[in-house]
């Protein structure tokens, strides 16, 4: 196959936070934070003269976050994430933690083992 460098090829695993090329610059949220500006975009459209209609992607993703969501305003979001940033995390980690809200160390490495 042409171009194709198998050094190129990175084995993705979370557990131990290897991620592709793609998401070395990429921001994660928290579904809180995705919840939120859902919300704004859609009243910024609701308030506009020429309201326009969202695709079923985004009526789905709205549903889901509003449904998963763990805090409800902003500034207990931006609380959150405040306190996890102090810790030194990976973004990964620091998402997970966020969205997940585990009761105890025991179960936040269970569900992230890059915790370990």
């Amino acid at each position: 196959m042409a171009g194709f460098n198998p050094v190129d090829m990175v084995e993705e695993d979370a557990a131990d936070l290897q991620f592709p090329k793609e998401f070395e610059n990429a921001e994660t949220l928290l579904i809180s934070e995705v919840h939120m500006l859902l919300e704004h975009r859609k009243n910024q459209n609701e308030s506009s003269e020429e309201e326009q209609e969202f695709s079923e992607v985004f009526h789905k993703t709205y549903t889901y976050t509003n449904e998963f969501r763990k805090f409800r305003n902003k500034e207990t979001i931006a609380s959150v994430r405040s306190l996890l940033m102090q810790k030194k995390l990976h973004k990964f980690e620091l998402a997970a933690l966020g969205n997940l809200c585990p009761a105890s160390p025991e179960e936040a490495k269970a569900l992230i083992p890059s915790l370990e």
